[in-house]
């Protein structure tokens, strides 16, 4: 029965892209079915890796490193800082971005960066980040393009997301979103120390998952995945060509494999696994450091300190 199951739903594996079209994502309820079936059903492995690789790109700019390094959360509690981060994007798209559920993760994350004084500018360039990121791995390795739609549906998120945060001047457009990036890259991406500690603390968050034989290699992979850029802002070695050639073929394999195997049921589900930090289950309130830090950013305003700098909005003041 198995075997018959999987057959089936292989001859139906553009079924979500068919459903999806019929979709309008300028309506924010399908809007939020859209990205649930980009982000949990058409694309899984894909949105997680681009999101990676879009946190990673944060380091490449030395004033966002200098505070991540300062508060040490990636070296001291790297596990927890990335099921956290994970966790509150999963909140926030679960139920749709207008859910009560999303506005609770919003606000969390809003409290755990209140007192840090970090600009707009930059809340601006990790949001655009995250739209970017993910939309840029599944060009090169997914089993499809992205649809229309869901290039629509998936900005439209970002942009609510932002506005709930409190980011001002906001793009509307995918390609806005991709400019924005591109230009702050080209002016803000430079080697500083701190870049490197933030990066290689993050890649052994990775990397610890595996045997320790496995550590080293792994290490080397996930390297290879960077665009030369972002690999010389981060200060990490250049990898051999092969290697990198290597990473790339493999996930455009992947890609291509994926096109005959059966696509997510709609039961399926799908969920950051936090079970290394959170093993009994979490709440929105454990999301976030356990202890207080009293590190601020480098061009805070003298007054930031304890102050909040991102007031969260409810939707009817957003």
């Amino acid at each position: 029965m198995k075997a018959i199951d999987v057959l089936t739903r292989r001859g139906r594996r553009y079924d979500n892209l068919r459903r999806i079209e019929r979709l309008d994502p300028a309506v924010p309820a399908e809007c939020d079915e859209i990205l649930g079936l980009v982000a949990y059903h058409e694309f899984p492995f894909e949105y997680v890796q681009g999101t990676s690789i879009a946190f990673m790109r944060d380091y490449g700019v030395p004033t966002i490193s200098d505070l991540l390094d300062r508060t040490g959360r990636f070296r001291d509690d790297g596990q927890k800082r990335y099921d956290d981060t994970s966790l509150i994007g999963f909140e926030a798209a679960v139920d749709g971005i207008d859910s009560a559920r999303a506005h609770a993760a919003v606000r969390r994350m809003n409290q755990i960066h209140s007192s840090y004084g970090i600009p707009n500018h930059e809340f601006r360039y990790v949001l655009a980040t995250t739209l970017v990121g993910p939309k840029r791995f599944i060009d090169a390795y997914g089993y499809r393009p992205l649809h229309p739609h869901e290039i629509a549906a998936m900005t439209r998120f970002t942009t609510r997301f932002g506005e709930l945060a409190g980011i001002k001047d906001l793009p509307s457009t995918y390609e806005e979103y991709e400019r924005l990036l591109d230009d702050y890259e080209a002016e803000h991406f430079a080697y500083a120390p701190a870049n490197t500690r933030v990066a290689e603390a993050s890649m052994k968050i990775v990397t610890d998952w595996y045997p320790p034989f496995a550590r080293p290699f792994a290490r080397r992979a996930l390297i290879a995945m960077l665009d030369e850029p972002l690999r010389v802002a981060l200060g990490l070695p250049r990898q051999p060509r092969w290697l990198t050639a290597a990473m790339d073929g493999l996930l455009r394999l992947r890609g291509r494999l994926m096109r005959h195997l059966p696509p997510r049921r709609a039961d399926d589900g799908y969920a950051h696994d936090a079970s290394r930090t959170y093993p009994f289950g979490y709440k929105i309130a454990d999301l976030g450091p356990l202890t207080h830090s009293t590190e601020v950013h480098a061009h805070a305003p003298a007054e930031a300190a304890g102050t909040t700098a991102l007031q969260y909005r409810t939707s009817e003041g957003a």
